[in-house]
């Protein structure tokens, strides 16, 4: 996807603060947080959100399901975070390529 902004992070076209990355997944700071640790987990894979995942995906979205919490750990989030993904407009998703906001640092307010 030319312009998805995700896809020209992990192609370094953009510049991002990268804190992870492997052959399915990247994860970057958020640029602008809602937490003191506020990091965005994406597949390589351009896939633009949960709805659009198919059985071809299913050892991707699993490594980043297992990934996630190896992330949290190595940013010092040891005594909680929340893991959010926003799925279409009407959830709030800004960029159209499926990702997973991992937030901690601090107490979060109850959803």
């Amino acid at each position: 996807m030319s312009d998805c902004l995700f896809c020209k992070i992990k192609n370094s076209e953009i510049p991002a603060d990268v804190v992870y990355e492997d052959e399915h997944c990247l994860a970057f700071r958020d640029i602008q947080p809602k937490a003191a640790v506020h990091l965005l987990v994406i597949p390589r894979k351009h896939v633009e959100n949960l709805d659009d995942l198919t059985d071809d995906d299913s050892e991707m979205i699993s490594h980043i399901m297992l990934t996630i919490p190896r992330i949290a750990r190595q940013q010092g989030l040891v005594e909680g975070y929340r893991t959010v993904t926003n799925n279409g407009a009407m959830s709030g998703q800004e960029v159209y390529h499926l990702h997973f906001h991992i937030l901690g640092g601090g107490k979060i307010n109850p959803l």
